[in-house]
């Protein structure tokens, strides 16, 4: 990893901030840089938007909280990505929801993300679905523009496989620096099929959105086994999620989607928890449903 990676390379837990809208409290400026500003009081400093999120809502209502505490800007590290456009959104007549990662679109999309966040410089940005009408070296053109222009320090993507995203670097003078994906105990599969080790190969940081598998581990897991769990660990099912994941190589980085202090809590407790080996595996074969080859 380069130097660049550090922000990334430190941080235990990113925070989604996809639901940010639905939460009213946090709409105020002020009530949100106040909730920003106790997340860096844990330790926590990496928030992950998209343009999608909210229809580009939860950007503004982020940079408007900077607004309000303008020393924030100089505390937080940003990502946020570009390259899906909803259905409604779609200003054709076939109102299709579909992928744009054309040169134009992600210069445009980087330039309304700063003013939208209200900073100078985003931390990390990404290419957030693969565009099978991409033209790589014109994408990737727009982005090295971006990072010469000081405008964006790093570049990623998001839902990429291995072949996908080694096209791009194959264009691109910069290294991508990131893939974020779905990984958790309730999504394994790249664990088994050589994903995981292509992101160590390549040295792409994973970051794993939906972690704690959309809230649904704490019905898919055993009460006997959760109680048992949580007697030898301490940790809730929350935490058990986050220590399984954060011990696979490569420590991926959870991105969780939970604006909840509580929950935010229990997954840095989880974070920071190294799981017994056979623990790991039984918490993977109660949810698996089967037991490993």
């Amino acid at each position: 990893m380069t130097d660049s990676t550090d922000y990334l390379a430190h941080t235990p837990l990113i925070l989604g901030m996809m639901r940010l809208h639905d939460h009213a409290e946090l709409t105020n400026p002020a009530n949100l840089a106040n909730w920003i500003n106790a997340r860096l009081d844990e330790g926590l400093n990496v928030f992950d938007h998209a343009d999608i999120y909210g229809d580009t809502e939860c950007e503004r209502i982020f940079g408007e909280a900077l607004a309000a505490d303008p020393s924030l800007r100089q505390k937080v590290r940003i990502i946020t990505k570009t390259g899906i456009v909803p259905g409604h959104q779609d200003e054709s007549r076939w109102k299709t929801k579909h992928y744009r990662a054309e040169a134009g679109y992600i210069a445009n999309a980087i330039d309304r993300a700063l003013t939208r966040l209200q900073v100078e410089q985003i931390d990390t940005f990404l290419i957030h679905r693969p565009d099978p009408l991409m033209q790589a070296d014109s994408a990737m053109a727009a982005l090295e523009k971006a990072v010469e222009a000081g405008k964006i320090r790093q570049i990623g993507v998001s839902n990429f496989l291995p072949e996908q995203w080694r096209w791009l670097q194959h264009n691109c003078r910069l290294p991508l620096v990131c893939n974020q994906s779905e990984l958790s105990l309730s999504h394994t599969e790249a664990l088994f099929d050589g994903t995981m080790e292509a992101h160590l190969k390549d040295e792409l940081r994973w970051l794993a959105w939906s972690p704690l598998g959309g809230g649904a581990l704490a019905n898919a897991l055993p009460q006997e086994l959760l109680a048992a769990a949580k007697e030898e660990t301490g940790l809730c099912e929350t935490g058990l999620a986050i220590a399984w994941l954060r011990q696979l190589p490569g420590s991926p980085i959870p991105v969780l989607g939970s604006m909840r202090e509580s929950r935010i809590r229990a997954a840095q407790a989880g974070a920071q928890s190294v799981l017994p080996r056979s623990l790991w595996y039984a918490l993977l074969e109660a949810v698996r449903g089967h037991r490993v080859a």
